[in-house]
């Protein structure tokens, strides 16, 4: 499928600039681009992406490789679906592949922690907006809370995937379930297309002088070396 080219090339990106920030940057370090609401920030983040967490970093990275490999098989299940829906999962697994490369050996590339240990490298750091949410805020209120958090390419893809599936859901439910009729209608053989057994007619007279048509059939000849019955 031509689109895990896509997921290829953000897998590649999202190396390469995690590997110039390691080697650019020391962790903490935060670098303005545009002024202070776009900023080079380095930092690690040991859970799942904008930090949040689920188990032990050993289940977590065999959680996420174990989803990225069904996310691939959904994938080729639906490769007839609409374009729009199928790079979105594309988009999806080239941010899990990411990642999922940060865990597994940037521990052991980096010399700080075994394999299926490491911690996924952070940078891109969008500051709208920071302080503390009202009290009155379910989970967060009395927190101090950045309106953004620290992210990477990964991170940006699979949002990104996610986005476009929630919003156009409809439309990619439609287009797929189009295709799939579509692909049903095509391995059925149609009636019209079966094999008909030849006939043919022959002229013969009738008593009174007049022709009529006979249908010949095919017959079981009997063969000559039989006798007729008694």
């Amino acid at each position: 499928m031509r689109l895990l080219w896509v997921s290829f090339a953000l897998v590649v990106a999202d190396q390469l600039t995690k590997l110039w920030v390691n080697a650019t940057m020391f962790p903490g370090e935060s670098i303005p681009v545009v002024g202070e609401v776009l900023r080079l920030t380095y930092t690690t983040n040991p859970g799942m992406a904008f930090g949040l967490t689920l188990g032990s970093k050993l289940f977590l990275t065999l959680f996420s490789i174990v989803a990225t490999v069904m996310i691939g098989v959904y994938l080729w299940y639906v490769r007839e679906g609409p374009w729009g829906y199928r790079l979105s999962l594309a988009l999806i697994i080239g941010g899990a592949v990411g990642n999922v490369i940060d865990r597994t050996f940037y521990g052991v590339v980096f010399g700080y922690a075994p394999l299926f240990y490491g911690e996924v490298v952070d940078f891109i750091h969008v500051d709208l907006w920071r302080g503390f949410v009202a009290e009155w805020v379910p989970f967060f209120g009395g927190n101090f809370v950045a309106l953004f958090p620290i992210w990477n390419v990964a991170d940006m893809a699979i949002v990104v995937g996610v986005a476009a599936i929630i919003v156009f859901q409809k439309r990619f439910h439609e287009g797929l379930l189009a295709a799939q009729a579509e692909h049903a209608g095509q391995s059925e053989p149609a009636a019209s297309d079966a094999p008909v057994a030849p006939r043919s007619e022959t002229e013969v007279s009738t008593i009174d002088g007049s022709a009529e048509a006979v249908v010949d059939t095919p017959v079981m000849r009997r063969s000559e070396s039989e006798s007729p019955e008694a």
